[in-house]
């Protein structure tokens, strides 16, 4: 796998760890590979919500889950408010119904703009790759 690949698993839902009720910031830092400092911006954000005991954060199922798919949004270039949005609606009740329409029609809007990227990108390669043959050329010319 490349660096700029992206494994389609990691879509997948988070697995559930019922071997736990709760998970500290030093457990979410080590699985997720993330500082405290990410963990405690995306608090401040809004987006996960530990619980508070003393000055220790104690982490749920449900921020875990939130921050897979924090991670996951942001490696395939969604801003953090469309993330937010994207996770909340997983609130409204409806069996995430909406949850998977909006995130699938949001995920279908970014697959468009990089392919339209990735055009732009391979078209501007070809036009260096021309001027390198021209120079090189009038190298050979001298």
């Amino acid at each position: 796998m490349t660096a700029t690949a992206f494994p389609i698993e990691a879509l997948a839902p988070i697995e559930p760890r019922p071997d736990r009720d709760a998970f500290s910031i030093s457990d979410l830092c080590a699985e997720f590979s993330v500082t405290p400092r990410a963990l405690r911006f995306y608090e401040d954000e809004g987006l996960i919500a530990p619980e508070r005991r003393g000055t220790a954060r104690i982490y749920s199922h449900r921020d875990r889950a939130r921050l897979a798919w924090i991670l996951r949004g942001k490696r395939v270039g969604f801003s953090l408010g469309e993330i937010k949005e994207m996770i909340d609606l997983y609130d409204v009740g409806d069996g995430r119904r909406v949850q998977r329409q909006v995130t699938l029609e949001r995920c279908l809007d970014r697959i468009r703009l990089l392919e339209n990227q990735k055009h732009d990108i391979d078209a501007h390669i070809a036009e260096l790759q021309q001027f390198v043959g021209l120079l090189k050329s009038s190298d050979s010319e001298h």
